[in-house]
């Protein structure tokens, strides 16, 4: 296998798995998971931009998307309830 063809295995596998991750992340109920799947989805996505030679974005989505927007939605998650106020 030479290098062009471990190239667009790579490419399809990384396709592949955001699109699982997507998947995952809408179809999760529980919005813990949800994120974490979400962050799962940064982090493959990252993986994809340092395979198209762009270290500085994936280090930028790695950072801001996987670790920052995850520790932000779990404190969301974390500050709300889940009653339902009736008036």
């Amino acid at each position: 296998m030479n290098f062009m063809e471990f190239f667009w295995v790579l490419q399809v596998l990384i396709g592949i798995g955001l699109l699982v991750s997507a998947i995952v992340a809408i179809r999760f109920k529980n919005l813990i998971m949800a994120v974490i799947a979400m962050a799962v989805f940064s982090l493959i996505l990252s993986l994809e931009f340092y395979v198209l030679q762009a270290p500085d974005v994936a280090i930028a989505e790695a950072g801001v998307g996987a670790c920052l927007t995850t520790a932000m939605y779990l404190l969301a998650i974390k500050n709300t309830t889940d009653e339902e106020v009736i008036e």
